[in-house]
């Protein structure tokens, strides 16, 4: 069977399936709160539409992780699939705090057109995932929500990592995560806790989240710490619930892996001090300082993403 034979058959398959996930001794080295049972899930896949280079589906499948909201417990992506054959590397692509899920599928998009397979995964309570009737977000002042919703998207990434590790056109051995800010945190965890996510390119990421998130500008942020503080606790009290979910705590996992990072010299919301703590405890991998804060970054954002279509698409 030829490659082109067989990539025209993985896109007129059926666009339902079942991913196995089974006893697996690399497991046991997981985080307890990060682990993922054996199991069997679903997902659905529909085409949304095609370019001559890259094929873009609509994938659905259920979190590992149930939340008290049932419409956040289906976790919604989409799939940027590369027409060239052969065994692709992939890549999970992660959103910003504020859910500009425009950029997110722009790099998808760019790394699909250099035959990276991308999945563009959305968080827990963005996008479709958010009820309707409630004013429930990733990062609320419910804190003790927050952390719940984060352990649930690093295993969700961990989840969407199984699927890409299935396809007939994905190279398991060459599966990696990125994000920005909100993103670059959470790919930093995943990367860190998950044996078979060997690639991360971490942007506006940083390590000590307790810190971060005491000091953060955005509303969401403030909001959070009013009524953190207004309940009696303390920035320490902050600090011992986070721990667990801190980059810093799993970033000696880093250390073996291809690591990039991309950060602002003068970053407001993810200081330069939190992400070279990062840096450092991740074994000092490549890191790339821009003349730039949290937001003007947007205006480096192009050669940036050249950079990380480039890191993902080199051979090891």
């Amino acid at each position: 069977m030829t490659a082109s034979l067989l990539l025209a058959i993985v896109l007129s398959t059926s666009h339902q399936g079942e991913v196995t996930v089974s006893p697996d001794p690399e497991e046991a080295t997981v985080p307890e709160l990060f682990r993922i049972a054996p199991s069997t899930f679903g997902f659905d896949l529909r085409i949304l539409r095609q370019t001559p280079r890259y094929v873009v589906s609509k994938l659905t499948f259920p979190s590992p992780v149930v939340s008290p909201d049932p419409q956040n417990n289906t976790v919604h992506a989409e799939y940027f699939q590369p027409r060239c054959p052969g065994k692709r590397p992939a890549v999970v692509v992660l959103h910003i705090l504020g859910a500009d899920f425009a950029l997110s599928r722009y790099l998808a998009a760019r790394l699909a057109e250099e035959g990276v397979a991308a999945l563009f995964v959305k968080l827990p309570y963005y996008g479709e995932r958010r009820p309707a009737n409630l004013n429930v977000r990733f990062l609320s002042s419910d804190l003790e929500r927050s952390v719940i919703a984060m352990r649930q998207g690093v295993c969700d990434v961990r989840r969407a990592a199984r699927w890409l590790g299935e396809r007939v056109e994905v190279d398991r051995s060459r599966i990696g995560v990125t994000g920005i800010s909100l993103g670059g945190i959470v790919s930093s965890l995943a990367a860190g806790v998950d044996p078979r996510i060997g690639h991360a390119a971490i942007l506006l990421g940083g390590g000590g989240l307790a810190e971060i998130l005491w000091e953060m500008p955005e509303a969401e942020a403030r909001n959070s710490r009013t009524a953190w503080i207004e309940s009696g606790r303390t920035k320490e009290d902050l600090a011992r619930l986070i721990r667990p979910f801190d980059p810093l705590t799993y970033a000696p996992g880093l250390r073996d892996k291809r690591v990039l990072m991309i950060a602002g010299r003068a970053d407001e919301v993810i200081p330069p001090s939190a992400t070279t703590r990062l840096w450092e405890a991740a074994g000092r991998p490549p890191i790339r300082w821009l003349d730039c804060g949290h937001y003007s970054a947007a205006g480096y954002l192009l050669p940036v993403f050249r950079d990380v279509v480039a890191f993902f698409a080199a051979e090891p």
